[in-house]
């Protein structure tokens, strides 16, 4: 079957006279827990009444909203318990504090009292999964987990009542507080885990539980804290810890770890193995991806049905992850159709792959203005995603003078290796036909060092001492990819070029 998508216009704003009309009044928001019942669920003992009903939760004053429940987690820069105060006058339900601050907080709202605020949220989450009836999937790996998962969110929203991790909240405050957002009558529950240390992977699922459980592939990240690739594996191997008994373990056929995934899976309560990618014994497999500018299409055998089907975001990376999508579907009892068409509207988000093209002096033609291409790959960094980012940037389309530039800051987190990896990327940079890099930081000196004179941009130590040069480098038909670990802050370039140059067709 051959499956496109359409969209229609966005409803136009009321204005005149039908701005004037009588509003409806909305529906009352949905409770997500009952005064009540939080008490158990957090191990708490309240103070200062009990609110009737909570509609959300929340850990940050800035994002939260009137009727959320405001839990004071103790983090590494900061102690939420500094907030409570702030959360009750924002309209929060009620806040979750340590016995600790108790007296502290005496009489300034309702309260839950507990022993120890992040262990409440675990707590809460753990409720949370208790009682849902819905199909619950659980995505990690190497590179892909956020993609992935939003990509199994758009799949099976139209199919049913979908809750999936906000963002990247895939620690050890993340998966709970994600599980703790869950509606009672939600159908499908995506949660994405990551980890730093063996163990977080194991934890996090047990907490979870999922029927279906996918590692999208694993690859050299995180090598600081690990002694090998195949340790990283087991790592990621752990989420099949945590599915439930008879679930199902979707398997990258095409990862040089898969036996050792294999393995794992095969000793946990999974009930069945499926497996994707382009290997001739996938059980999801691609049998062709054409890759464009702005989207992909793959022809693909699901079990053996033929399915063609466009995804709205590009990148083999993305093509093929979209396979463990399909599988996931499958395994939760969803409609495969429905499935891919809703990948067409799969749009990359904010560092990770965001497209926008800008407005620069200077057009292909003589004309007094132009545009050129920044692909916002800011988030995080590590070998394999930096060599599919690279591979996304040489399928980017150029204007007649335009060029292909690289921003590059450091991958952390790489241990001794770390010199080596980055120097090896000038293999990707060469056979992906980018014409410029900019490079940042100590790692990227050792790649700086192995480019071609005719390929090398700008070096400086720092993301912000490379700034300027960007600015003043690019110009219209260019293809701008910016990409390196969170750490680097390597994003401060992707802010200024937006401060620099309009969005394209803006005034």
């Amino acid at each position: 079957m051959t499956i496109t998508t359409a969209t229609g216009p966005a409803a136009p704003q009321a204005s005149g006279a039908a701005a004037l009309a009588p509003r409806v009044p909305s529906r009352p928001v949905e409770a997500l827990w009952s005064g009540l019942d939080l008490i158990p669920a957090l191990n708490a003992r309240v103070t200062g009444g009990l609110p009737d009903r909570v509609t959300g939760v929340s850990i940050d004053t800035r994002t939260l909203q009137p009727g959320d429940l405001f839990l004071a987690i103790r983090g590494v820069n900061s102690d939420g318990h500094a907030y409570v105060a702030q959360a009750l006058d924002k309209g929060a339900a009620a806040a979750v504090i340590d016995e600790a601050h108790a007296a502290q907080f005496h009489g300034t709202g309702p309260l839950y009292v507990v022993k120890d605020v992040l262990e409440a949220l675990t707590g809460l989450g753990r409720a949370a999964r208790g009682r849902t009836r819905g199909r619950v999937v659980a995505v990690t790996g190497s590179v892909g987990k956020t993609s992935t998962k939003e990509a199994l969110r758009m799949a099976l929203d139209a199919q049913g009542r979908t809750h999936a991790s906000a963002a990247s909240y895939n620690n050890q405050w993340g998966v709970p507080l994600s599980l703790a957002r869950m509606p009672r009558r939600t159908q499908y529950g995506i949660f994405e885990i990551g980890m730093n240390a063996p163990g977080e992977v194991r934890a996090l699922s047990r907490i979870v539980r999922p029927h279906v459980a996918i590692v999208t592939t694993v690859g050299p990240v995180h090598l600081e804290y690990f002694p090998s690739v195949a340790a990283i594996a087991d790592a990621k191997g752990e989420i099949f810890s945590g599915v439930e008994p008879g679930g199902v373990a979707v398997l990258n056929r095409d990862n040089d770890q898969f036996e050792r995934l294999r393995a794992h899976a095969l000793a946990s309560r999974a009930g069945r193995i499926v497996t994707f990618g382009e290997h001739e014994q996938a059980d999801v497999r691609a049998e062709q991806i054409v890759l464009k500018p702005d989207l992909s299409v793959v022809e693909a055998s699901v079990f053996g049905a033929p399915v063609v089907y466009r995804i709205g975001s590009p990148g083999r990376h993305i093509a093929l992850n979209s396979l463990a999508v399909l599988a996931a579907v499958q395994a939760v009892g969803g409609d495969l159709a429905l499935a891919a068409l809703a990948l067409g509207n799969l749009a990359p988000p904010e560092g990770r792959g965001e497209r926008i093209r800008l407005s620069a002096p200077g057009g292909e033609f003589g004309e007094p203005e132009g545009a050129f291409l920044l692909i916002d790959e800011s988030y995080n960094a590590n070998p394999s995603s930096m060599t599919a980012a690279l591979s996304t940037l040489g399928q980017a389309d150029v204007g007649l003078r335009g060029r292909r530039i690289a921003v590059l800051a450091d991958m952390l987190e790489l241990g001794e290796d770390g010199p080596d990896l980055h120097a090896a990327l000038n293999g990707p940079i060469a056979d992906n036909d980018v014409d410029l890099v900019f490079a940042a930081g100590p790692g990227m000196h050792h790649l700086w060092r192995a480019l071609a004179p005719d390929v090398r941009g700008a070096y400086a130590a720092t993301p912000a001492e490379l700034e300027g040069a960007v600015l003043r480098a690019v110009r219209a038909g260019d293809a701008v990819m910016v990409k390196g670990s969170n750490g680097t802050k390597v994003s401060r370039i992707v802010a200024a070029l937006k401060n620099r140059f309009r969005v394209a067709g803006a005034r």
